[in-house]
């Protein structure tokens, strides 16, 4: 397997977790999206929408981060990222939906770029928008992880799997972004965890070729 890369994007962070849980090889394709080259004609032949990652195995280019997680679950079951039972599967989903819907979007570089180019507004704007939906999806993020019986040692139960790989992502980029996340503790907790494992800290951004 190949996957094209980048050491900073979340989404990326999502599947080397996946990959490193599952103990799945893969040669690491660096596009530094800081450079621009996500709109090279190299890589635009790759993906037209010009985002990591991109997951290629066997000449099958696949794209979209939860996607190829749900591949990569079917594809090789052990261990499994997602329960058996259909609605613990949808519980899971539906938290990892949360980051992956209703904050990483607004917050995505290409959106941030384009409030601050396009329209304009101010370095100070743009971090009340970030540090805004991150706080609006953490809040119901926490009342579901705080308040369901599913949760465990993780999102789901005591072994780590597809909502984890979402979140931990998530909460490095708040981090990262200075989002004030002591109103999280139970998304703290979870996420604390995980970075105990080794698999966590493989996909680790620091930890990736590219990193500098």
């Amino acid at each position: 397997m190949k996957l094209y890369n980048y050491f900073r994007s979340s989404a990326a962070y999502r599947v080397r977790i996946a990959l490193a849980l599952k103990g799945l090889s893969y040669d690491y394709v660096s596009v530094h999206l800081a450079k621009g080259e996500q709109y090279s004609a190299e890589f635009t032949a790759v993906n037209a929408q010009s985002l990591v990652p991109v997951l290629e195995e066997e000449g099958h280019l696949l794209y979209q981060s939860l996607a190829i997680m749900q591949y990569l679950d079917e594809t090789h079951p052990e261990p499994p990222l997602l329960p058996a039972d259909p609605l613990e599967r949808n519980r899971v989903r539906s938290l990892a939906l949360i980051t992956a819907c209703e904050i990483h979007p607004l917050n995505n570089t290409r959106v941030l770029n384009y409030l601050t180019g396009k329209l304009g507004i101010s370095e100070e704007q743009k971090m009340d928008w970030y540090h805004h939906w991150v706080k609006t999806g953490f809040t119901a993020l926490e009342k579901r992880l705080a308040g369901e019986k599913g949760t465990g040692r993780f999102c789901h139960g005591d072994t780590p799997g597809f909502a984890d790989c979402v979140l931990v992502p998530q909460v490095a980029n708040a981090k990262r972004f200075k989002v004030d996340l002591g109103a999280f503790p139970t998304i703290l907790r979870i996420s604390d965890e995980c970075l105990k494992l080794a698999a966590f800290q493989q996909a680790a951004p620091e930890n990736q070729p590219d990193a500098g």
